[in-house]
């Protein structure tokens, strides 16, 4: 029965973007035109205002879903995909709460969508399920959980089941849900990794994850695992991407640790000589201080040798965008890489796979295409008008690439090896959504509205 309802998970309709990056991640959808230029006066079917949250939208069964924190409640909000009327809005009350790093926050997970259902993830709370009219149908508490940087990974649904990652400081695992009652189908423990933000795929069976120390595939039906490889990571994050037989990611990473050796570090700061780090001793260093609370592993508000290496390495070793098979079985050797690319490799976005390139976009608006097959770089620059950091990741449709800055700057791109810009639109406010595609048109999440752009006239 998991085969058959996987297939139709699968088979989506072309006008759905169901999860996080659209059907199985790939952050591509084709059919109808879409626009090059869009404005509150160009182009656009639709506005409407929307509280703050990083979470991207979703496209379901002629609706938009997004959730955000409100008023101290936990929200989800659907609108009509065709005009923007707000059709319902459901508020939870958190059961626990986290203080985060200033640049994530509580509504970052985006929802995903299956037949009449959404599946809605807050680190605060839990897992949640609602029936397209809003009706909650079961809820399946979660947390509290031990992340410096917050949650943000997105559930998926897959054939009968939700699942989710929960990579976080200590105590990782990766969760399956039966997904029409929310009772716990099976749990994998993921003891190597550490805090991460991935989203998983599946692919002929297998459930494929980014971690923060190496890519696993598992059994999609009992969370066992395939194969496993290592690499380095400064952080999981995006999704991994199918390439006929081969699977193609990308991971930030370094060849040289990001922080100095704690013996300097104990020269400079360490007042008392006892071997140890306080937050008092290190409020003045401007580079690392602001993640003082992640390095700090066991919470006693002070840093010792081990957790401070383990910090430092983070991120050091076998990086890149890489090209591997998917038919493993065990540990593949980091060699078992069909090619590797270290260059401008971004650290939040996730890569893109369309018209046969390979596409990354990397802060500062840095455009990296390469061939998927060999690595071979096929052309690398900029988006001259939209420089700036991006957290969301580039989507494709119609022969364009759309990417957005954190400045609202978005991008369209020729979706070529030899891309170019086509047209740059501003926003005119912070954008951390990653976009969707559904049915000839675009929807864009803002600091503060959700747009929809398109050609077709009404």
């Amino acid at each position: 029965m998991l085969t058959l309802s996987l297939l139709l998970t699968l088979a989506l309709p072309a006008q759905d973007w169901p999860r996080f990056r659209g059907p199985n991640g790939a952050g591509t959808s084709d059919g109808k035109p879409l626009p090059v230029k869009f404005s509150p006066t160009e182009n656009m079917a639709w506005k409407a205002v929307v509280p703050f949250g990083q979470s991207s939208p979703i496209v379901a069964a002629g609706r938009v879903f997004v959730t955000a924190k409100e008023n101290g409640k936990l929200v989800t909000i659907a609108h009509d995909a065709a005009s923007g009327r707000q059709l319902w809005r459901k508020e939870l009350a958190p059961r626990h709460s986290h203080e985060i790093y200033r640049s994530n926050d509580p509504a970052s997970a985006t929802p995903a969508a299956a037949g009449n259902s959404i599946y809605v993830f807050f680190p605060d709370f839990g897992l949640v399920s609602y029936a397209l009219d809003g009706k909650e149908r079961w809820r399946h508490p979660l947390g509290p959980f031990q992340s410096f940087y917050g949650m943000a990974s997105s559930p998926i649904v897959a054939g009968d089941l939700v699942i989710l990652i929960c990579d976080q400081t200590r105590g990782s695992f990766l969760l399956a849900l039966d997904k029409n009652t929310g009772k716990q189908r099976w749990r994998t423990e993921r003891r190597e990794h550490k805090e991460g933000w991935s989203v998983p795929i599946v692919h002929d069976g297998q459930l494929i994850a980014i971690g923060s120390t190496r890519l696993d595939s598992y059994h999609l039906t009992t969370g066992e695992s395939r194969w496993w490889m290592p690499l380095s990571s400064n952080g999981a994050m995006g999704t991994p991407l199918i390439h006929g037989d081969k699977l193609v990611l990308s991971t930030d990473g370094s060849n040289e640790p990001w922080l100095p050796g704690f013996a300097a570090v104990l020269e400079k700061l360490d007042k008392n000589h006892d071997r140890k780090v306080s937050a008092e001793e290190a409020k003045n260093e401007k580079d690392w201080f602001e993640h003082f609370g992640w390095v700090d592993r066991n919470d006693d508000k002070l840093l010792e040798d081990a957790e401070w290496n383990e910090a430092r390495n983070l991120g050091v070793g076998q990086f890149g965008a890489f090209s591997v098979s998917l038919n493993g079985k065990g540990k593949l050797e980091p060699s078992a890489a069909h090619w590797r690319f270290q260059r401008n490799i971004p650290y939040i976005p996730a890569p893109l796979l369309y018209n046969n390139t390979f596409f990354m976009v990397k802060s500062g608006g840095i455009v990296t295409a390469l061939d998927p097959a060999t690595g071979k770089l096929l052309k690398q620059g900029r988006s001259q008008a939209a420089p700036g950091d991006y957290f969301a990741s580039p989507v494709a449709g119609d022969g364009k690439i759309f990417m957005v800055s954190n400045e609202g700057k978005l991008s369209v791109l020729k979706a070529a090896p030899e891309w170019e810009v086509l047209s740059v639109n501003d926003l005119g406010e912070e954008t951390f959504a990653t976009p969707a595609i559904a049915d000839g048109r675009l929807f864009v999440r803002t600091r503060g509205s959700l747009y929809c752009f398109s050609t077709e006239r009404k």
